[in-house]
């Protein structure tokens, strides 16, 4: 196996993963709503076209989907100071909230699945977390 291929093998299994916890909490959420709000709580605030782009989605989709959770509270969107033509789109307390309550919905989903590592194992999964994290400029959320 070369490195490429262990690399994208993390990819599939991290996929993987996400849809087994979504489907194991029942959460109905759309994807693309907690990717946004993971770019926002990460990135800060942002156009609704880079979001849309950092999202992989169109700037129609992206445009209802702020909209829906704006009517929810999780995000807010202000004029941009330079050019008022321009919608900026930042998380809210209650977004970044909602964020961190559905990674912490996913540990609790997946952790059965790895109830019987032995602590070697799970030492390598802590190390490879971290590395993944910083690679991506992944913040860990303060819980």
């Amino acid at each position: 196996m070369t490195r490429s291929d262990d690399i994208e093998r993390i990819v599939v299994a991290a996929h993987a993963l996400t849809r087994v916890a979504a489907v194991a909490t029942g959460n109905d959420a759309p994807a693309a709503q907690w990717r946004a709000l993971s770019i926002l709580q990460r990135d800060g605030a942002q156009r609704v076209g880079d979001l849309a782009r950092l999202s992989r989605t169109t700037q129609p989709g992206m445009t209802r989907l702020i909209g829906q959770l704006a009517e929810r509270g999780l995000v807010e969107r202000q004029s941009d100071s330079e050019d008022s033509r321009v919608t900026r789109v930042t998380v809210t307390p209650a977004g970044a909230d909602a964020i961190d309550g559905w990674r912490s919905e996913l540990g609790r989903a997946l952790a059965p699945l790895f109830d019987d590592l032995d602590a070697d194992e799970w030492q390598a999964l802590e190390r490879a977390s971290h590395i993944l994290m910083s690679r991506t400029g992944t913040v860990e959320s303060a819980r």
